[in-house]
């Protein structure tokens, strides 16, 4: 049955799933309170579309592994504590959660979606969708240590769509990484995974949802009150709007969006910075690339090759942290010194991404009959984009639908 939907946010998540929403027939009006959509966490993210490599962070031997990483400088994780509530309880959730079989269910759980998000996303292309530097790169994953190699190796569960590569086969299925051979115990390549720039994805499913007249784009600022026990009531810069149901999909923001409806959010932002070079066209690496060891991914995007890294925990905002930067570049120099990246300027980036402890977003209903709640999925916003639009319109068409989570 048609019915009037609105979505609270114009990042990746929120275009993705009026976008779905607007497929199925129904009526969809998007708000965001930014000046244009895709300026939050989805604007200069890696651009990987890492279907097949989802594991969250949350995971057995992580926690020891922080701490040393705390202690370098330029490590690939940073801590800040504060007399913050909301910090103390997502870390003791996320060090609940730091054990193989857990990260093995929510890698599970991942996957799927993922693999999910994938198909959908193909369908999208074959109607029309276009415009943001897609590809199907392939995404190698180098790794130094062996240990942590074979563990990789041994969780692949499909050879055609992950193989393991050795050092000499890393350099030769992408050369601009070629001088690492000797460090590398190994790779591990999966041929389908994709690019693609989400800032250029979001403006795309913009201009695609406003050709649509069942679909509206409402600038302002979303909040909610309770109107019974079992509704919610949406205004927008204090304009009360009816609505058939709400999918809160605003990142970060949800947060305070639902707090005046008692409900409290587990999200919490994990700052990570981009930079997106523009090298000579024959100095682009083809294949897109992750730095298991650094956590630092590579992808080239058209003409732009965009580095993504580092987690700060504890970050309050989007500033640009000079000394993370300059590491990040320093790191870029050592990793691939053929782009003379000295003599190359960059544009430098930071955002929050909404993680949950676990590292498996928020996808289902809410304890009010018509607010949907699809929000916290971390680093993997735009890998899981388009398979989590997918779900909160199945759930919206169900007659009586189940969340993932509540």
């Amino acid at each position: 049955m048609k019915q009037h939907i609105a979505v609270i946010g114009g990042g990746v998540i929120g275009l993705s799933t009026a976008f779905a929403l607007i497929r199925a027939g129904h009526n969809v009006t998007l708000i965001e309170q930014n000046e244009d959509v895709g300026l939050g966490a989805s604007y200069a993210n890696g651009g990987q579309l890492s279907y097949r490599y989802v594991s969250p962070l949350a995971d057995a031997g992580i926690p020891r592994q922080a701490l040393g990483w705390i202690m370098k400088s330029g490590s690939p994780v940073s801590l800040r504590l504060r007399v913050d509530p909301t910090q103390w309880r997502w870390m003791l959730s996320f060090l609940a959660a730091c054990n193989r079989s857990t990260n093995r269910k929510n890698a599970k759980i991942l996957l799927q979606l993922g693999l999910e998000g994938q198909t959908e996303m193909a369908t999208w292309r074959a109607e029309g969708l276009e415009g943001y530097f897609w590809r199907q790169a392939g995404k190698l994953v180098l790794y130094r240590q062996n240990k942590v190699f074979q563990k990789a190796v041994s969780a692949i569960q499909n050879p055609t769509l992950e193989r393991a590569f050795s050092p000499k086969d890393c350099a030769k299925i992408e050369p601009a990484f070629a001088h690492l051979a000797p460090d590398l115990a190994g790779g591990i390549f999966s041929p389908e995974d994709e690019v693609a720039d989400s800032y250029l994805f979001c403006k795309a499913l913009k201009t695609s949802l406003l050709s649509n007249p069942q679909f509206r784009y409402l600038p302002g600022k979303a909040a909610l009150k309770p109107e019974t026990d079992k509704h919610c009531m949406l205004t927008v810069d204090d304009v009360g709007y009816a609505v058939d149901r709400i999918v809160l999909a605003a990142g970060l923001n949800s947060r305070e969006i639902v707090a005046p409806l008692g409900i409290r959010l587990p999200l919490y932002g994990l700052k990570g910075y981009s930079l997106t070079l523009r090298p000579s066209p024959e100095k682009l690496p083809s294949i897109s690339v992750t730095d298991y060891d650094n956590r630092v991914v590579y992808a080239r995007l058209g003409d732009t090759l965009r580095v993504a890294a580092m987690v700060d925990i504890g970050a309050e905002d989007r500033s640009l942290t000079p000394t993370r930067l300059t590491s990040l570049r320093h790191l870029v120099r050592r990793t691939l010194p053929g782009l003379n990246s000295n003599n190359l300027p960059d544009s430098p980036w930071a955002g929050l991404r909404p993680a949950t402890p676990t590292g498996v977003p928020i996808i289902g209903h809410s304890r009010y009959e018509n607010l949907l709640f699809n929000v916290g999925h971390g680093a993997l916003g735009f890998t899981l984009a388009a398979g989590s639009a997918a779900r909160i319109t199945k759930l919206i068409d169900q007659a009586h639908p189940e969340g993932i989570q509540k």
